[in-house]
């Protein structure tokens, strides 16, 4: 990536954390420190795409982002894409809340509290609307 590319990127990221009201000194952790943390923020490059889901690389180690089911939205996620993703950890993948895109385009995947809006059977969702 070539400075002022890496400048703009460093930029539009910060300004998208100082916009939800974080700190960004504070809002980065490494993938090897997820275990011990909970309601993360987390950056990197994605490697690879299955679906909604991701592995996103930060230099240190990688991990998979489970960004929701296809069947609940579609969102095109490609290899080499840099984002920025807020979620927690849940023991072998890391659920995102908000993906927060290059071009500064936040994703909203889910409530921080509660069950997803996906949880539960589909069929039941369905009769209860």
């Amino acid at each position: 990536m070539k400075p002022r590319i890496t400048a703009i990127f460093t930029s539009a990221f910060t300004s998208a954390i100082l916009a939800v009201g974080m700190n960004p000194v504070m809002a980065q952790i490494s993938i090897r420190d997820l275990q011990r943390n909970q309601g993360l923020t987390i950056s990197g490059v994605i490697r690879s795409v299955v679906g909604n889901e991701f592995i996103l690389d930060d230099g240190t180690a990688q991990v998979i982002v489970d960004a929701g089911p296809l069947w609940y939205h579609q969102l095109n996620f490609r290899e080499g894409e840099r984002v920025m993703v807020v979620g927690e950890y849940e023991g072998y993948d890391f659920d995102a809340f908000t993906i927060t895109r290059e071009n500064g385009d936040i994703l909203q995947i889910r409530p921080a509290e509660g069950p997803p809006p996906w949880s539960g059977d589909r069929k039941n969702r369905n009769r209860n609307r």
